[in-house]
């Protein structure tokens, strides 16, 4: 874990640099963590397939019928808890098309830990429909953006729901309530970062995958619109978190660049909030926005780390 303020950058292959105020023992297990974690290559096993259930959550005055896939490991529980956040498609088309809010192969990397995992399909989202509240107001004329997306107001309105999924959550037997980690990946993340404002009872830490809003590779690869005023949103609630936060981006993400995810994370340290980024190199073969679907040998040891350190698996 850093101090608060604090910040740390480390790419995986091919080598690995350290950029930080403080050298701390974290970062030397971080960097030879990623030194090791393609040497070996665990055999596949089976993965579990989640109960897909429709829960009736009131999000903002409305009930909604919310689609969600629950993962628990084998046994009665109570079991630490992961509430994760989708990303989103540039495309309503897309957007309806959504199926796995989170990743099977991801969950079960929690499940492995024995951690439940609870994925909301948020409204505006595949099955769950309804309208868009998680508009930006974002707009493109070619590869220029002509608009001024409100991207606070994205992260706000979808962390509600994360609040909404955090209730029911807490009122299972098979959750143990004070062991609770938010995660999310796209707008996913940006959503999660917005949650971990509230501090919601239980929570201890939060994971940051890919997380920003704009961006529109097909137009415009490498830039979202105005990158800077989610550098303002994240400036704001980085003043605000109060739990740890492990932010994890690859160097070619498609979405956002390399450049923008450091001023987002560097707004967003500032406000002393006790994060760390981690920022891989170029993600073999795919867009680095899909590192949390293809990277896993460049992400899953450092939030192995961030996990024990944040107690999440603690008795």
């Amino acid at each position: 874990m850093t101090l608060p303020g604090s910040t740390q950058f480390v790419r995986c292959p091919p080598l690995q640099t350290v950029r930080s105020p403080v050298c701390f023992s974290a970062a030397v297990l971080l960097t030879l963590s990623c030194l090791l974690c393609g040497l070996a290559a665990a055999q596949p096993a089976a993965q579990q397939r989640p109960d897909v259930l429709t829960l009736p959550l009131t999000i903002d005055g409305t009930v909604y019928q919310v689609v969600t896939h629950v993962y628990k490991p084998q046994g009665a529980g109570p079991f630490p808890l992961v509430i994760f956040s989708h990303g989103r498609a540039p495309l309503q088309a897309d957007r309806d098309k959504l199926q796995y809010p989170v990743p099977v192969g991801h969950a079960n990397y929690w499940l492995r830990k024995g951690v439940a995992v609870v994925a909301p399909v948020r409204p505006g989202y595949g099955e769950t429909g309804g309208s868009d509240r998680e508009n930006s107001a974002a707009r493109w004329s070619g590869s220029t953006c002509i608009t001024d997306p409100d991207f606070t107001k994205v992260g706000r309105n979808a962390s509600e729901v994360v609040v909404a999924v955090h209730g029911w959550a807490t009122q299972q037997s098979w959750v143990q309530k004070d062991r609770i980690l938010l995660e999310g990946q796209s707008v996913g993340g940006l959503t999660t970062v917005a949650a971990s404002v509230l501090n919601l009872p239980g929570v201890l830490a939060s994971v940051n995958f890919a997380g920003g809003a704009g961006g529109y590779p097909a137009v415009s690869p490498g830039k979202s619109c105005k990158p800077e005023n989610l550098t303002k949103t994240y400036a704001a609630f980085g003043k605000l978190v109060k739990i740890p936060s492990l932010w994890l981006y690859a160097e070619n993400d498609q979405f956002w660049g390399a450049d923008a995810p450091r001023r987002w994370h560097a707004a967003f340290s500032a406000g002393g909030s006790d994060t760390m980024l981690i920022q891989t190199g170029p993600l073999p073969d795919h867009d680095g926005h899909a590192l949390l679907t293809y990277g896993g040998k460049l992400w899953s040891v450092p939030l192995d780390v961030f996990v024990r350190k944040t107690g999440l698996l603690e008795p």
